[in-house]
């Protein structure tokens, strides 16, 4: 097999966490490790786009919550909603109570149970509410906010691969990626990730650059708890897991931001 190039690793990620029109010529581990090491730039890009619909709306007179809405709204669109499904499987299996073959069942079923739906609507007021809270304070913070929400999002997720977490099924995305990132890769990668966003929220000053620190720490903190109690509940990790760990992430980092 030919030598993993960051390219495999970049298409990796694009193609399996947004739908860009990326196409992914390799699944196996190398390329993996490299695709979750990359997430946080398929973050990025998400980001990105969700801030741009959002300023376009408010440049044209939409208000603060409306402009939220749309920004929340871009990152499901740019995964088909993956994390959002992924959050509410989750949500009912960890709320079923079952053991974990049961609670495994249960999520990989097309419905949607009502610990899945009120999880859903808790976090996607969340979000909204956090958005319009920062652009009513600025356009700029608001469009801040989204972009690293999105980023950190992905980085729990090459978090959650790291070392030592195993997969849950023997199949499926949790499986493909579980445990391929070295702990070192991944905590390079989050210092990487704190440090370029502390850089960016300087130009505002030194109470904002501890704001985005603590938004990005708190962020994977969330997400590291909640990574546990799923790897101690099923065993270890799945794609809805994934999904779940992402929406966490971002919904912590949105309410930090929109603080003070």
């Amino acid at each position: 097999m030919p030598a993993t190039s960051p390219l495999d690793g970049l298409r990796f990620a694009f193609g399996t966490l947004t739908v860009f029109p990326v196409r992914v010529t390799r699944w196996d581990r190398e390329a993996a490790r490299g695709g979750m090491l990359g997430a946080p730039l398929a973050g990025l890009a998400v980001g990105v786009a969700a801030a741009a619909v959002g300023l376009v709306l408010l440049f044209l007179g939409a208000g603060g919550l409306l402009a939220a809405v749309a920004t929340a709204t871009v990152p499901a669109v740019l995964t088909r909603g993956l994390h959002l499904d992924g959050l509410a499987d989750t949500a009912d299996g960890l709320g079923s109570g079952k053991p974990a073959e049961d609670a495994l069942r249960i999520m990989k079923q097309s419905d949607i149970g009502p610990f899945g739906v009120i999880t859903l609507v808790l976090v996607l007021l969340a979000q909204v509410a956090a958005l319009a809270q920062a652009y009513d304070a600025s356009w700029a913070r608001g469009a801040f906010a989204a972009v690293v929400s999105a980023t950190v999002a992905r980085l729990a997720l090459t978090m959650a691969a790291r070392d030592g977490v195993p997969a849950a099924r023997p199949e499926g995305l949790g499986a493909a990626v579980a445990g391929v990132v070295p702990l070192r890769g991944a905590l390079l990668t989050a210092v990487g990730v704190t440090g370029a966003a502390a850089a960016v929220s300087a130009c505002w000053g030194p109470y904002d650059v501890a704001r985005t620190v603590c938004a990005v720490v708190l962020s994977l903190a969330a997400a590291e708890a909640l990574l546990r109690h799923c790897t101690r509940r099923f065993g270890g990790v799945t794609g809805d897991v994934f999904g779940g760990l992402a929406e966490t992430a971002a919904t912590t980092a949105l309410v930090v931001l929109s603080l003070g």
